[in-house]
């Protein structure tokens, strides 16, 4: 009898005030120690954790834009987001496992959205430090471009010294327009 494929999906990136929102898709066939929801854990147990998740893990990333974002709404977007993430696996899902309590349409008779569920279901876990991982370094990139936002240290959150430095600055082309604290300032320079 075949082993039922369950797939856990979480993301990275709904509240920042800047960058795309990232979803991954995971099927973890064994544990890995140390494995737990991502904001649990230091950074640098994620970027060890991370390789590891990928080697013996077949993984979908998913990646809404800030467009997208600022055209269909976070909720669409991360909806979005998680749909390519799973899409991106190519393989069919017995039962899928979302963090959270809304799953966008997905090819699988067994969905079941989990509150709480990157902090109770380990391959939910696993997809969480995928996506947050994956996220950070696009916003570790970015802030290369931008330094004077300090997303390295931020990850596009509204910090008090980000909220500042949009201020000081204006906003970027990733910069989500659609967020209050970017919509209400009126300097774009980028």
């Amino acid at each position: 009898m075949n082993k039922k494929i369950i797939v856990g999906i979480d993301e990275a990136g709904r509240g920042p005030l800047a960058g795309p929102v990232v979803a991954a898709a995971v099927i973890m066939p064994n544990s890995i120690n140390g494995v737990a929801d991502s904001k649990k854990i230091s950074a640098k147990k994620r970027e060890i954790l991370f390789p590891q998740i990928m080697e013996i893990s077949q993984v979908g990333i998913g990646i809404a834009t800030v467009e997208e974002i600022d055209e269909i709404n976070i909720l669409q977007a991360t909806m979005l987001a998680m749909q390519r993430a799973y899409d991106n696996l190519n393989i069919k899902a017995d039962t899928i496992l979302i963090d959270g309590n809304k799953a966008p349409q997905l090819e699988c008779t067994d969905i079941q959205t989990i509150i709480d569920g990157d902090n109770l279901i380990e391959v939910i876990s696993a997809a969480s430090i995928i996506a947050k991982v994956t996220r950070d370094r696009i916003m570790q990139e970015l802030d290369q471009k931008f330094p004077e936002y300090l997303w390295h240290k931020n990850a596009g959150y509204g910090t008090k010294a980000h909220i500042e430095a949009i201020q000081q600055h204006g906003i970027t082309k990733h910069h989500r327009h659609s967020f209050a604290p970017v919509r209400l300032t009126t300097k774009q320079n980028k």
